[in-house]
């Protein structure tokens, strides 16, 4: 009597799915993230938290009517207005520096990079005290713009110049010219090379660079005090409003004023954000 031995069957297919973990932290990153997320509650999550729940501690009427002071919303608006006027500015001024500088050759061009950082590394007091030199009352260029509205953009011109600057800059030294060449060699214009190849590169740099400016722009403080005058329904701006509100012992029309300043800035942030993402989706 034979007995028959089963011959083995075709090896199971191994299962596709990844056999890593979900998490692949060890133990020294995951306490790098702890330490991260601790460090960021500590200086931005729980300062935020703080500042919403005064502000809405007197309910929803009390935060409208901290916000519907005409003197508050004027200065809201004036700070709103130059921070986007400004914004707008310098992505395109800020991109021809950038391309200027990383394009062309020229007599001075590293002078003119270290002048380009000053509004960084300058004190905006100090930043004020210069703009006041210039165009205040005995400007030497005939230019009377302190205690005016136009003192305002003027200042948050100056301390926000660098950033669509130094945000475009490395991004456009690491373009490939050869792809433009391409482009050239094939008909393309220079307006549809830049349009179809250009900015769609660009555009993530340029968009991070104007919500730099636009949140400096929203939060200025130094520069306008001795430039703007700080003077109601002209040159009073929405941070030196806030110092108004503390001054006079109202915590909560001061944190309403913060709140409606981070409403604003985080809903450009995302708007600036979708507007990258598309263009390079286009591109």
């Amino acid at each position: 009597m034979t007995t028959t031995i089963p011959t083995a069957g075709p090896a199971a297919p191994r299962s596709t799915r990844s056999s890593r973990p979900a998490s692949t932290l060890t133990r020294t990153s995951g306490i790098g993230l702890g330490v991260t997320m601790l460090w960021f509650s500590l200086l931005v999550l729980i300062p935020l938290v703080a500042v919403i729940i005064t502000a809405s501690s007197g309910g929803w009427s009390a935060f409208a009517s901290q916000l519907g002071n005409e003197q508050t919303a004027s200065a809201i608006w004036l700070t709103i207005r130059a921070a986007v006027v400004v914004t707008l500015i310098n992505v395109v001024i800020g991109t021809v520096i950038a391309w200027v500088l990383v394009r062309d050759r020229f007599w001075g061009k590293g002078l003119l990079e270290v002048i380009i950082d000053i509004p960084f590394a300058l004190p905006t007091i100090v930043a004020g005290l210069v703009l006041l030199s210039l165009y205040g009352a005995e400007s030497p260029l005939g230019l009377h713009l302190a205690n005016t509205s136009m003192s305002v953009y003027l200042a948050l011109a100056f301390v926000t110049l660098p950033f669509v600057v130094r945000m475009v800059q490395p991004v456009l030294e690491e373009l490939d010219a050869d792809v433009e060449e391409a482009a050239a060699s094939l008909g393309a214009s220079r307006f549809t090379t830049f349009r179809r190849i250009i900015l769609p590169s660009l555009a993530p740099a340029i968009a991070a660079g104007a919500a730099l400016s636009f949140a400096r722009g929203m939060g200025e403080y130094g520069s306008l005090v001795l430039l703007s005058g700080n003077l109601p329904f002209k040159s009073e701006v929405a941070s030196v409003r806030i110092l108004s509100a503390i001054e006079n012992d109202n915590p909560e029309g001061a944190a309403a004023i913060a709140a409606m300043l981070l409403v604003v800035s985080l809903l450009v942030i995302v708007v600036l954000d979708l507007i990258q993402r598309r263009m390079v989706r286009r591109g």
